[in-house]
Protein backbone atom coordinates (compact mmCIF):
# COMPACT_ATOMS: atom_id res chain seq x y z
CA UNK A 1 0.00 0.00 0.00
CA UNK A 2 1.40 3.74 -0.94
CA UNK A 3 -0.32 6.82 -0.13
CA UNK A 4 -2.40 8.27 -3.24
CA UNK A 5 -0.55 11.44 -3.13
CA UNK A 6 2.67 9.58 -4.41
CA UNK A 7 0.93 8.02 -7.77
CA UNK A 8 1.37 10.24 -10.88
CA UNK A 9 -0.87 11.62 -13.38
CA UNK A 10 -2.89 9.08 -15.60
CA UNK A 11 -2.55 6.08 -12.82
CA UNK A 12 -5.46 3.86 -11.46
CA UNK A 13 -5.55 2.63 -8.02
CA UNK A 14 -8.33 0.89 -5.53
CA UNK A 15 -8.59 2.42 -2.35
CA UNK A 16 -7.37 0.18 0.71
CA UNK A 17 -7.60 2.51 3.65
CA UNK A 18 -8.21 5.91 4.75
CA UNK A 19 -6.32 7.21 8.07
CA UNK A 20 -7.72 10.69 8.61
CA UNK A 21 -9.16 11.24 11.43
CA UNK A 22 -12.54 13.77 12.62
CA UNK A 23 -13.49 14.37 16.01
CA UNK A 24 -17.12 15.57 15.10
CA UNK A 25 -18.53 12.46 13.98
CA UNK A 26 -18.49 8.38 13.84
CA UNK A 27 -17.04 6.16 11.32
CA UNK A 28 -19.22 4.11 9.86
CA UNK A 29 -16.75 1.57 7.77
CA UNK A 30 -14.32 1.06 10.26
CA UNK A 31 -17.10 1.47 13.51
CA UNK A 32 -14.48 3.61 15.32
CA UNK A 33 -15.88 6.45 17.16
CA UNK A 34 -12.89 8.80 15.76
CA UNK A 35 -15.18 9.37 12.46
CA UNK A 36 -11.47 8.50 10.51
CA UNK A 37 -13.68 7.83 7.08
CA UNK A 38 -16.88 10.19 7.36
CA UNK A 39 -15.70 13.29 4.83
CA UNK A 40 -14.18 11.08 2.78
CA UNK A 41 -17.13 8.94 2.17
CA UNK A 42 -19.18 11.78 1.61
CA UNK A 43 -16.81 12.17 -1.15
CA UNK A 44 -17.03 9.26 -2.23
CA UNK A 45 -13.94 7.79 -1.61
CA UNK A 46 -14.30 4.75 0.00
CA UNK A 47 -12.45 1.46 0.38
CA UNK A 48 -12.78 -0.74 -2.67
CA UNK A 49 -13.18 2.13 -5.01
CA UNK A 50 -11.22 2.63 -8.14
CA UNK A 51 -9.56 6.29 -7.99
CA UNK A 52 -7.23 7.84 -11.24
CA UNK A 53 -5.13 10.57 -10.86
CA UNK A 54 -5.97 13.06 -13.15
CA UNK A 55 -3.52 15.62 -11.73
CA UNK A 56 -0.59 15.68 -9.68
CA UNK A 57 1.47 18.47 -9.84
CA UNK A 58 3.28 16.51 -6.65
CA UNK A 59 3.02 19.99 -4.15
CA UNK A 60 0.24 21.13 -4.29
CA UNK A 61 -3.75 20.04 -4.30
CA UNK A 62 -3.92 16.76 -6.72
CA UNK A 63 -7.02 16.14 -8.86
CA UNK A 64 -8.56 12.46 -8.71
CA UNK A 65 -11.40 10.68 -10.59
CA UNK A 66 -13.47 8.78 -8.49
CA UNK A 67 -16.34 7.39 -10.41
CA UNK A 68 -18.02 10.24 -12.74
CA UNK A 69 -16.56 12.91 -10.11
CA UNK A 70 -13.62 14.74 -9.83
CA UNK A 71 -12.38 15.94 -6.55
CA UNK A 72 -9.87 18.04 -5.39
CA UNK A 73 -7.49 16.91 -2.38
CA UNK A 74 -4.83 19.09 -0.38
CA UNK A 75 -1.61 16.97 -0.26
CA UNK A 76 -2.05 16.45 3.41
CA UNK A 77 -5.44 14.26 2.89
CA UNK A 78 -4.09 12.49 -0.24
CA UNK A 79 -0.98 10.94 1.78
CA UNK A 80 -3.45 9.64 4.68
CA UNK A 81 -5.22 7.77 1.65
CA UNK A 82 -3.62 4.24 1.70
CA UNK A 83 -4.55 2.99 -2.04
CA UNK A 84 -3.51 -0.74 -4.19
CA UNK A 85 -1.77 0.38 -7.47
CA UNK A 86 -4.14 -1.38 -10.13
CA UNK A 87 -2.64 -2.17 -13.74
Amino acid sequence: MIPLGLLAAGEKAEVAEIRMPNPVSSCCACKKKSGCCSLMEDLGLRSGKTVEILHNPGRSTILVKVDESRIALGRGAAMKIMVRRKD
